[in-house]
């Protein structure tokens, strides 16, 4: 089998039961590190709940995200603009964003927007966006590059979440981020990988070693998340001002239900 990242042979690495029933094959590539699944023919079954059950970090992490990255943009984009949450899951991102005061919007082919309706993004045409997220979404990736690259021509920023492969390469019972209990994690990525992919598109590659990560086609600081991680820390986030959309989208939305 090919590695989905950099066209090398992989070597099986182990077999294991996902969704309780269905006993698949993972492969390990030796050249970038990459691991993937067989050809994922479950993901529909596997996609019947958007969100897993078992993510009950969904709004822990969707709080602490939000507060970082409302710092991270702040310092490398323009405020001003239009931001894109790709693979938003249920719109709790983007809807937090736009309390935040940063014109966001959502998108997903999985799961339906619940909390940021009335602010779909589209992929579709020429639209730019001033930077674009895509979290706990990459190991969800069924063709990576092409997906990746879809983003890129979206927005010269990507600010993106997936845990790394640790160094020993755990077994299917060792590491929880195989996520076998819903089978919705078929690309697991090493730093290499995400290297090659930053090579590939001639973007900056920048990382906190652990699961928060940057495509970028503008220079950016190696330190921006401790930097972004400091500021949230002192409290002086807040001097970040922005307005909050809250109030404002809510007044666009009865106008909007008014003209149907």
């Amino acid at each position: 089998m090919k590695c989905n990242i950099c066209n090398s042979n992989t070597q099986p690495l182990f077999e294991a039961t996902i969704l309780n029933k269905y006993n698949i094959q993972y492969y390990h590539c030796q050249e970038c590190g990459f691991i993937q699944t067989e050809d994922p023919y479950w993901l529909e079954e596997a996609y019947s709940d958007a969100i897993s059950i078992s993510d009950t970090g969904v709004m822990m992490r969707n709080n602490m995200l939000s507060n970082l990255v409302k710092i991270i943009l702040s310092i490398l984009s323009n405020k001003q603009g239009k931001f894109l949450d790709f693979g938003g899951g249920y719109g709790i991102f983007t809807r937090l964003m736009r309390d935040n005061g940063l014109d966001f919007y959502w998108y997903d082919k999985y799961a339906t927007n619940l909390v940021a309706r009335g602010f779909e993004g589209t992929i579709e045409g020429n639209n730019k966006y001033e930077a674009l997220t895509s979290f706990e979404n990459f190991e969800h990736l069924l063709n990576p590059l092409h997906e990746i690259e879809t983003m890129l021509r979206l927005s010269d920023i990507i600010i993106f979440s997936t845990e790394l492969i640790p160094v020993e390469l755990p077994d299917s019972d060792q590491w929880w981020y195989y996520c076998l209990e819903h089978g919705q994690h078929i690309s697991i990525f090493s730093k290499k990988s995400l290297e090659f992919i930053a090579q590939k598109n001639n973007v900056n590659f920048i990382s906190d070693g652990k699961s928060l990560h940057i495509f970028s086609k503008k220079n950016v600081s190696k330190r921006i998340f401790l930097i972004a991680k400091i500021i949230l820390k002192l409290g002086l986030d807040k001097l970040i001002k922005l307005q909050p959309r809250t109030n404002g989208d809510m007044y666009d939305m009865i106008k909007m239900m008014g003209t149907k």
